[in-house]
């Protein structure tokens, strides 16, 4: 059967980027799985089109088909783009261009520079200096009745890390997450966000190369000095690479850690049964984040793909050159996979969730962003076990990005 010979969903015209729609999809993915596996939505109200693949064993074939399935749109057959992703690639190409964009060989050839930098045995050396960050942001914390979870706590812890290993200078910290922060809004907005936002984006790439150029002159024991002096089989990064890489992980090890914790936290305080039971057994701290990963995903949708070919999906052929969106979210929520998918269980177990992906492109920085959730949460349930939400529910608003899942911000109580 092909995509011509099935009706059209009644939810075509489906913008992934709405915020009703943002607010709670999971309705939606489960008619979705059950109606219309793959169907067509757009990414934006006036964006392009794509095909959106919602059951859990379609999107793991789909994230696993390096064959078939291309990142870098390069190996994709042509077909003319809307004038706005032209205009993107015009602009920010050279540093968009990254690890994830990318397919064999070129993606082996990237991952194997940075991969030792994030290995287990690496992160857990990190273990002792992220516990006393969450310590003392939490202590920071304790005089004050109201505070923002996200703005306040969850943000700095990877950001602190993750300038830290790549070698950001101490003062100049402050002023890195203010860029670094203009960067995510310049990517994650509208055309008038984006436009908005252009000056500090800059400002954060001219700032990014006057690092690596002072690495090249006086290299460090820090990320940026090791990415400048990688050597892979005699083929160094060249600038844009080096740039686009950067940018990578602050923007990876940043959002999946930040939306880890955010989200975490609220599925917590909705669930206070599950939260009693983690403070009366933190035993249960590594499947609670496992947990927490699947039921709010930090990656809503895996970064879009394009078919080399025609490929047939669940029995809908999606034409070759076309764009395939795979929706993690609604894979961690597939009932043929787990049982109550829309329950919390911080003691789930088996959970074969796929909040980092699959494939070639599974996450870089798992294991931290793991490390980084469990101390988070250990440290929050020791200091705050009464944390509680300090608004209506109704007031939490989700921050406008299609790809990721994560609160503009939490406000919460510790009393």
């Amino acid at each position: 059967m092909n995509s011509a010979a099935k009706p059209t969903y009644c939810l075509q015209n489906l913008a992934l980027s709405d915020p009703v729609f943002k607010a709670n999809p999971y309705p939606i993915y489960q008619r979705l799985r059950a109606e219309n596996p793959v169907c067509r939505v757009r990414f934006t109200p006036t964006g392009s089109a794509c095909w959106l693949v919602t059951r859990y064993e379609d999107v793991v074939a789909v994230l696993r088909d390096h064959q078939r399935v291309a990142n870098d749109r390069r190996n994709v057959p042509s077909r003319k783009r809307p004038l706005r992703i032209r205009a993107i690639y015009a602009v920010f190409g050279a540093v968009i261009d990254n690890m994830l964009g990318s397919d064999e060989p070129d993606h082996t050839r990237l991952r194997s520079l940075v991969h030792k930098a994030f290995t287990l045995k690496r992160v857990e050396e990190l273990r002792a200096q992220i516990e006393q960050l969450t310590d003392q942001l939490l202590l920071g914390l304790r005089q004050r009745q109201q505070w923002d979870m996200i703005g306040e706590f969850a943000l700095h812890i990877p950001t602190t890390v993750i300038a830290q290993m790549l070698g950001i200078p101490p003062a100049d910290r402050t002023r890195f997450q203010k860029m670094f922060n203009a960067l995510l809004l310049a990517s994650a907005t509208s055309w008038q966000g984006m436009a908005k936002n252009m000056p500090s984006f800059f400002a954060f790439l001219r700032y990014i190369r006057a690092l690596v150029k002072q690495r090249r002159r006086n290299p460090q024991d820090d990320l940026i000095s090791a990415l400048v002096a990688a050597e892979e089989a005699g083929d160094k990064l060249n600038e844009d690479e080096l740039v686009s890489m950067i940018l990578l992980l602050l923007v990876a090890g940043y959002e999946t850690t930040v939306n880890l914790i955010g989200n975490g936290t609220l599925a917590l305080l909705e669930n206070p049964d599950q939260f009693d039971r983690l403070r009366r057994e933190p035993s249960l701290l590594g499947t609670a984040v496992e947990e927490f990963l699947r039921y709010y995903t930090p990656i809503d949708y895996a970064q879009s793909r394009g078919a080399r070919a025609d490929i047939t999906v669940s029995g809908i052929t999606i034409p070759a050159g076309e764009a395939i969106v795979c929706g993690i979210s609604s894979a961690n929520r597939d009932e043929t996979q787990f049982q109550s998918p829309d329950s919390l269980d911080i003691a789930r177990d088996p959970n074969r969730h796929i909040a980092f992906g699959q494939g070639i492109h599974y996450c870089l920085g798992a294991f931290l962003a793991r490390l980084e959730g469990k101390i988070a949460f250990e440290a929050l349930l020791r200091h705050y076990p009464k944390l509680r939400l300090a608004v209506p529910h109704s007031e939490l608003r989700w921050r406008q990005s299609t790809l990721l899942r994560g609160l503009e911000a939490l406000p919460v109580s510790s009393s």
